[in-house]
């Protein structure tokens, strides 16, 4: 019996091909999407001397980090990417609260002409944001907001995209549980901030990383109404870097690998909730 049991266990178990071949697909798919960010690093890791050598045409002969260090001395990096986080996690707060107060006033508080107001905020979804710059520009500079961080900052407190996804998320919420909630001498506050938003966790977590990113990505807007340098972001700032020699065109690289990493970092903690939230309310039953 026992020289059965070591017979079964020789037995070699077929190899699964398909199984194989699915994952150096998956490998092949992923180093064609991360080949940009791949070479970006092994540019901004490239000395200036071997830019245009022929033979470190990807990979560089003697690999430095000196370029990130110098990135700091050539321009107030630290300044730009500190005015960028408060930018954009400004942005993602203030717009995670307007969605939600939204989002239960249109789902729970029946006032007359809510269907025409929510009707209109869809709408301006199909208005290009280029279409409403220069208007917004002129608003702001006469009421003296230009080259300080609230213009950057106030245009943007309130997003469509973000309330429709609110309200779609408590399409299936029950009605019941918020009548239940006012009976028992609940506030409208306190049922958002202590039923709803625990509830809404995967929404609000899609809605950071957009918010956040969105806020982070900015530039026609803070080129536009930006030019001080205390108040400048650093996707201008990293414009600032552009030159025609060597030298400016790898350190332009390694501040954009640097401007990358909280990006990259958001969407790497936020993406288990961002399918999951962008579907929320999608499927009933």
């Amino acid at each position: 019996m026992a020289q059965n049991v070591q017979q079964v266990d020789k037995v070699k178990k077929p190899i699964n091909w398909s199984r194989i071949g699915l994952l150096c697909l998956n490998i092949i798919m992923w180093l064609i999407v991360m080949f940009p960010l791949i070479y970006a690093f092994l540019m901004a890791i490239k000395p200036p001397a071997d830019l245009y050598n022929p033979e470190s045409v990807l990979f560089p002969q003697h690999p430095t980090l000196k370029n990130f260090s110098d990135v700091f001395d050539l321009a107030p990096i630290g300044l730009y990417i500190r005015n960028s986080l408060i930018v954009a996690t400004s942005i993602t707060i203030i717009q995670i609260i307007t969605s939600v107060l939204s989002a239960f006033a249109f789902k729970f508080l029946h006032f007359k002409g809510s269907g025409i107001l929510y009707a209109l905020i869809m709408a301006t979804m199909m208005i290009p944001g280029e279409s409403v710059i220069i208007s917004q520009f002129l608003m702001v500079s006469s009421w003296g907001w230009t080259d300080s961080l609230r213009v950057l900052i106030i245009p943007f407190a309130v997003s469509a995209f973000n309330i429709f996804l609110c309200r779609q998320s408590l399409e299936s919420f029950p009605m019941e549980i918020y009548e239940a909630a006012k009976i028992d001498g609940c506030s409208n506050l306190r049922f958002v901030f202590t039923v709803l938003l625990p509830l809404m966790k995967p929404t609000l977590g899609a809605m950071a990383v957009q918010s956040f990113l969105g806020g982070w990505n900015m530039y026609m807007w803070p080129l536009l109404t930006t030019n001080n340098d205390n108040v400048r972001t650093v996707q201008i700032g990293i414009g600032m870097l552009n030159s025609v020699d060597s030298q400016s065109m790898v350190l332009m690289v390694a501040g954009v690998v640097i401007c990358m990493i909280p990006s990259l970092a958001i969407f790497i903690i936020g993406q288990r909730n961002m399918v999951k939230g962008l579907t929320a309310g999608a499927v009933k039953g």
